[in-house]
């Protein structure tokens, strides 16, 4: 067999695969570092299975389907993923914002398969920017940390008291 046929991933490319490894890596470097659900494994594998499932829908849309609809449905199942990362606890709900992030991840894939690879970077970088940068203006303003947002944070301090 051939170097040309093992590589050949076609109705795939590498370029895609590769812009999908780098976003989800971005993405998910600043979301590990901090310490947070949503990793470096799991924001590739988002974006990396959204752009399959998208690729492959459009490659066989002229005979089976209309791609619309598999975006709808990644979104859909996309949904369900990140609700089982939100958690209540004494009146709280907690993780929203990873909730969040998984479902801008997936809209990353679906850049990614409609050939917006550049536009795709460049939303990783703006995701990372609203991610570190919003947190960046709560720890130099007060009036960012009212309200829930300070109850918050005192359930996660005493939660690691209590561990």
């Amino acid at each position: 067999m051939e170097l040309t046929q093992l590589l050949d991933i076609t109705p795939f490319d590498w370029a895609s695969v590769g812009t999908a490894l780098l976003c989800g890596t971005v993405v998910g470097l600043e979301r590990q570092l901090r310490g947070k659900p949503v990793g470096i494994r799991t924001a590739t594998l988002i974006i990396f299975g959204t752009y399959v499932f998208i690729a492959a829908s459009m490659s066989v849309a002229s005979t089976m389907t209309d791609p619309s609809r598999i975006i709808g449905q990644v979104i859909t199942g996309i949904g369900f993923l990140g609700a089982g990362v939100m958690l209540a606890r004494k009146g709280v709900v907690i993780g929203v914002t990873s909730a969040a992030a998984i479902w801008v991840l997936a809209s990353l894939g679906v850049c990614i398969a409609i050939g917006k690879l550049l536009i795709a970077i460049k939303f990783s970088v703006i995701v990372v920017f609203v991610l570190a940068g919003v947190d960046l203006l709560e720890d130099y303003s007060s009036a960012f940390s009212r309200g829930v947002y300070q109850k918050v944070k005192g359930l996660i301090s005493s939660d690691s008291k209590d561990d």
